[in-house]
């Protein structure tokens, strides 16, 4: 085999991979991550018929749906109040799990931080998974305020650990969310 289609056949390869692991993240998986073992998980939606499992294995107590209705943004925020009552009612026939919305913009607004610190600063919420529409945006952003508010994280450390490659995408500095949590201040350094 000549080096063009050796070369050709590596692209196809990861081309394949990346391709596959996309559909496990989005489609199989929902972008679930552990972001501290025992008490904290984040993903993108969960079908009604799958939460169970999820919170039995887990031993999820809580969860907080960063999605509203309505949003019109079909690419960022693509929100269907049916699928949102969906997912309340199926997690109201769990018992002993919480469901909190806390609909937010990609960037929270002070609102959604004081929401999501009054269920955060509760012991009794815990494990908790927090989730978006696909679990790569607001999910991964209020993560990242978990680790810098309750886990002592540097805020950057925070920023850059959002995902695999922070460079170029929106958490990169230059971009409102990477700027957001670069510039974020710890509420106990805000007291002082």
């Amino acid at each position: 085999m000549n080096f063009k289609k050796k070369i050709g056949l590596v692209i196809v390869v990861f081309i394949t991979i990346g391709i596959g692991k996309y559909v496990y993240d989005m489609h199989i998986n929902h972008n679930f991550e552990t972001i501290t073992e025992g008490k904290v998980y984040k993903s993108g939606v969960i079908p009604p018929d799958e939460i169970e499992d999820y919170v039995k294995e887990y031993k999820i107590k809580s969860i907080i749906d960063l999605r509203f209705p309505g949003t019109g943004d079909e690419v960022n925020n693509p929100e269907i109040p049916a699928e949102l009552t969906a997912e309340k009612e199926a997690i109201a026939k769990i018992k002993g799990v919480n469901y909190f919305n806390n609909g937010s913009d990609q960037v929270p607004e002070p609102h959604n931080l004081d929401t999501f610190f009054k269920i955060m600063d509760d012991p009794k919420n815990y494990p908790v998974l927090i989730h978006c529409y696909h679990g790569v945006g607001r999910a991964e952003m209020y993560s990242a305020i978990y680790r810098i508010e309750y886990e002592n994280m540097e805020k950057d450390e925070a920023r850059t650990n959002t995902r695999l490659l922070t460079k170029w995408s929106s958490f990169d500095l230059g971009k409102p969310k990477g700027d957001f949590l670069h510039n974020y201040q710890r509420r106990k350094d805000t007291l002082k």
